[in-house]
């Protein structure tokens, strides 16, 4: 067996443990933004890592991280590099808002052009849209089977077994590859890397592409639409002081107050 290839492709998104504060709507431009939340992997991104990794321990091989993003964000491209052997960056102001199948046809030609591969994985959907399109459609273009909502997966010989996600528990699927695999947060976090592999990190290839060199047509390519954006009404905040002379009497007048304000 020829040495294993994964392909896992990755997406920034904003922090989705910052507050609902830290986001602020733009009605005229139709977007929400986030002011001052730092970019970060998107967590199921994460465990598609994880889960190359682990692959990558029981049979060897090497982790190929693929990004697409407007432009380039250090911290998390290098975080990407400690995670994988080897990163490619699609970084374009074209890139800005594009749609699920545009991303997906980005990645497709970028696959194509990185070589040859066994298995690509994604995370199952992103925190900032939580479509969960671009993974099925890239391996629709790509003309080999999906798996989505992997929660464990193992290879043998030119064969994988996937255990995926179920409502009520789980089923166990095997696939010639290559195959492309959709990642659940079951899978487990990232790994932590020690110190030496965070330096180590900055020794690793980084191959950067512009949307012209991977050959696709401007016209071929479509974004989001947002028909209606409009930031919630604003509410304005009053101080209530209970009344009474003891703790009980206080406790009815807050009580009264609450049933009357429709809060009980």
């Amino acid at each position: 067996m020829s040495m294993f290839r994964s392909i896992v492709c990755v997406k920034a998104v904003p922090d989705p443990e910052s507050p609902s504060s830290a986001f602020e709507i733009d009605p005229v431009a139709k977007e929400m933004i986030p002011i001052g939340v730092p970019p970060v992997i998107n967590p199921f991104d994460e465990n598609a890592l994880e889960l190359a990794l682990r692959l990558k321990d029981a049979v060897g091989g090497k982790v190929t991280a693929i990004t697409v993003a407007e432009k380039s964000i250090a911290t998390v491209n290098h975080k990407i590099k400690t995670a994988s052997d080897d990163f490619y960056l699609l970084t374009d102001a074209v890139f800005k808002d594009l749609d699920s199948r545009s991303i997906a046809c980005v990645l497709e030609r970028a696959i194509r052009n990185a070589g040859d591969f066994d298995l690509i994985i994604t995370g199952r959907q992103a925190a900032d849209w939580g479509f969960g399109q671009v993974g099925p459609m890239l391996a629709t273009m790509l003309d080999i089977p999906c798996i989505s909502l992997a929660i464990s997966a193992r290879v043998e010989g030119r064969s994988i077994i996937v255990e995926k996600l179920k409502r009520n528990g789980y089923e166990t699927v095997k696939a010639q590859l290559p195959v492309l695999l959709t990642a659940t947060s079951e899978i487990g976090d990232l790994r932590l890397f020690s110190l030496r592999d965070i330096k180590e990190a900055r020794k690793k290839p980084e191959t950067s592409w512009h949307f012209a060199e991977l050959g696709i047509s401007l016209e071929k390519m479509s974004r989001r639409k947002i028909e209606n954006l409009t930031p919630p009404p604003s509410r304005k905040r009053q101080c209530f002081f209970a009344q009474g002379t003891d703790a009980e009497e206080k406790a009815r007048s807050l009580t009264l107050k609450l049933r009357q304000d429709h809060v009980l």
